[in-house]
Order: structure tokens, then C-alpha cells, then sequence
């Protein structure tokens, strides 16, 4: 497809082999395009994986921010009881896995896929749909805190872009809690567009 494009090298936006990335916010914020945009580097080099816990997740998402057509596996899985089964299959085998984690999965699952990522030297990044997770889990931890559009005013216009905000913390951002603003037109990859002022490091979590 010619509309497959690579994503921004900035650190805040990959997922690397052994990490953990939590993306943490309200629906309707942009994070599922975002964590699959984090599949773009890692499907470069190999199959990589979306967990499905909603059931409407479509796989034209993850081609539109650069994850190959022949390089994504979609699973569908609401079920709670199944889903740490299924997310630790995908990790054994896959580079990377994006994963909605359904409602009621426990702190103690969600550290051992962590674990399991580590061991495995596969990237794991967990978007919980409802809550948050558990304090030192994910070594970066993003949570969505504003969106703003751009392009249409007063009930019309075209649509140009999505700013997201967020909040962006844990050991990848040494500790200290930074606010950043990622832009998304929705033909190029997401990127960071700024750096906002950096929040004391006492208010920094995993």
C-alpha cells in the first residue's frame, strides 16, 4: 500500500524490544492509533501483534501508521480469563504486541506479561480500558490528559489534525514527569511535535 509510512524515531513514540509501554486515558483520545503506530518499527524486522479486547479494532488502523498488511496478526479477545493466555502466546513468538487490556485483569497478570516481555526481548505496550496500571510496571508510561482538533470551527470545516497531550513518564524519561504534544493529521505518521514544561520528578509514576 502506498500509504505506509514510517514512524518518528523520538523515543516517547517506540517500543523497544524487552520494554513495557502504558498508554493510559479515556476512549476517544487517540491512544489505540498510537499504540499501534508503535508496531511500525518493530514490524519492519518481523510479525507483530493486536490484542483486541472491544472487538472493533480494524487492521486498516495499523496499515495507515506504517505495520506491513503481511506483518500484523490481530487477535480478538474480550475475555478476561483467556486474555493473559493469549497475550503471553503472542509474546513468545512475536517482536512486539499491542494489547487492550480488558476490565478486571489484576495487577499480579500484568506483571508477569511484563516479566515474560523482558525475558523474551519482546515489546509489550498495554493499553488498559478502564483504570490505569500497576506503579513501576511500564518503563514509559503516557497517559492522554487533552485533544484538540484542528482545522474545522463553528459545526464545519475540514478536519486537518488531532493534538494529543500527554503525560509522559517512568525510568524512560529518567524519572521525571515531562508534558509532550503528539500530532496526527491522519495520512503521516504520529509524531512529537513539542516538549512542554517538565512536572517536578516528586509526581513521576511507572
Amino acid at each position: 500500500m502506498d500509504n505506509l509510512v514510517d514512524m518518528s524515531p523520538d523515543p516517547i513514540l517506540a517500543a523497544e524490544p524487552g520494554r513495557v509501554v502504558g498508554l493510559v486515558g479515556h476512549p476517544g483520545l487517540g491512544l489505540t492509533r498510537l499504540g499501534l503506530g508503535m508496531l511500525a518499527g518493530p514490524a519492519r524486522l518481523g510479525p507483530v501483534a493486536a490484542v483486541d479486547a472491544r472487538g472493533w479494532l480494524s487492521p486498516a488502523a495499523a496499515w495507515e501508521v506504517g505495520v506491513g498488511p503481511d506483518r500484523l496478526v490481530v487477535v480478538r479477545c474480550a475475555d478476561r480469563s483467556l486474555w493473559p493466555r493469549v497475550t503471553a502466546a503472542l509474546l513468545e513468538g512475536l517482536g512486539a504486541v499491542y494489547a487492550e487490556v480488558p476490565a478486571g485483569v489484576g495487577d499480579a497478570v500484568l506483571r508477569r506479561l511484563a516479566a515474560l516481555a523482558r525475558s523474551r526481548r519482546s515489546a509489550l505496550v498495554l493499553r488498559p480500558l478502564r483504570g490505569g496500571l500497576p506503579s513501576g510496571l511500564a518503563h514509559l508510561r503516557l497517559e492522554a490528559v487533552g485533544v484538540r482538533w484542528e482545522g474545522a470551527g463553528e459545526g464545519h470545516g475540514l478536519l486537518l489534525r488531532r493534538r494529543i497531550t500527554l503525560r509522559a513518564a517512568g525510568r524512560a524519561m529518567a524519572g521525571i514527569e515531562r508534558v509532550v504534544e503528539v500530532d496526527d493529521d491522519g495520512t503521516h505518521a504520529v509524531r512529537v511535535v513539542s516538549r512542554l514544561a517538565a512536572a517536578p520528578a516528586g509526581q513521576a509514576t511507572g
